[in-house]
């Protein structure tokens, strides 16, 4: 099934059934019926989660993705800005990547950005490749904070750089910020989303289903672009993979269309 094309389309982040379940599966491409069957749009590929040797063989995964009819992002556990605020030097190795892979999207985090940095070798880079970057917030003080985030993409739009951002929805928990406040302030810039409620346990944030949750993810889905990718990344769990994924894939539509 495919997302109306006045909806958002719905993208399965793998890494929410679990490293376990992934390892146990044989593997990323396992999961793809499983998404599939579901009714999702796309998959988003975690680079974290390849075997050793599994990211020599992209292009077999890319046609295997389009064999069950997805798009695909593409997620690098890296920061754009090293310390120091050189940009980092494997971005253009992600990259092409990414392309292999048939991604419409990289996700990279943010890093050490400081105002000021020179962009514009960033910008040559990026401009070189058909892929979109899309930078997130992570759960770390330097990728993490509203301000910095704010004061990059300032920058990036005064230069036409071409990149945008995955608006990860709990991250800003980690990290004591208002993930309303900063959903309210950048999303003009965001064109991907992390669906994701988090909750304190034993005095420790986790990411948890959305009916597990206090509801407060919902005024905070709605301030962000109603276009923008939805990625399911908070944890789905289960004997039935297909059933629980589609069951949310189906309650993030209708809570599209009422938003309508």
């Amino acid at each position: 099934m495919q997302t109306p094309e006045n909806l958002a389309k719905i993208v399965i982040v793998t890494a929410a059934y679990g490293y376990q379940t992934v390892k146990d599966l044989g593997g990323q491409a396992e999961l793809l019926k499983h998404i599939a069957e579901s009714g999702a749009d796309g998959v988003e590929i975690r680079r974290e989660l390849f075997a050793e040797g599994e990211i020599n063989h992209l292009d077999a995964l890319a046609e295997k993705i389009r064999q069950h009819g997805l798009i695909a992002f593409y997620s690098v556990p890296e920061s754009l800005f090293l310390p120091g605020g050189e940009v980092n030097p494997s971005l253009a190795d992600f990259l092409s990547e990414a392309e292999s892979l048939g991604a419409h999207k990289l996700k990279i985090a943010l890093g050490n950005f400081k105002p000021g940095l020179d962009l514009t070798a960033l910008k040559v880079l990026v401009k070189q490749h058909r892929v979109e970057v899309v930078v997130e917030n992570d759960q770390t003080p330097d990728g993490g904070i509203l301000h910095p985030m704010n004061a990059f993409f300032f920058a990036a739009e005064s230069l036409h750089l071409p990149v945008a951002m995955t608006f990860d929805m709990a991250n800003w928990l980690w990290v004591g910020q208002d993930a309303l406040e900063a959903a309210k302030t950048l999303s003009e810039h965001v064109s991907y989303v992390h669906v994701k409620a988090a909750q304190e346990r034993n005095g420790k944030l986790h990411a948890v289903a959305l009916d597990d949750s206090d509801g407060s993810w919902k005024p905070v889905l709605a301030a962000l672009p109603r276009s923008a990718p939805r990625g399911i990344e908070f944890p789905l769990e289960g004997d039935d993979l297909t059933a629980v994924t589609r069951y949310y894939v189906d309650l993030l539509r209708k809570e599209a269309a009422e938003a309508q």
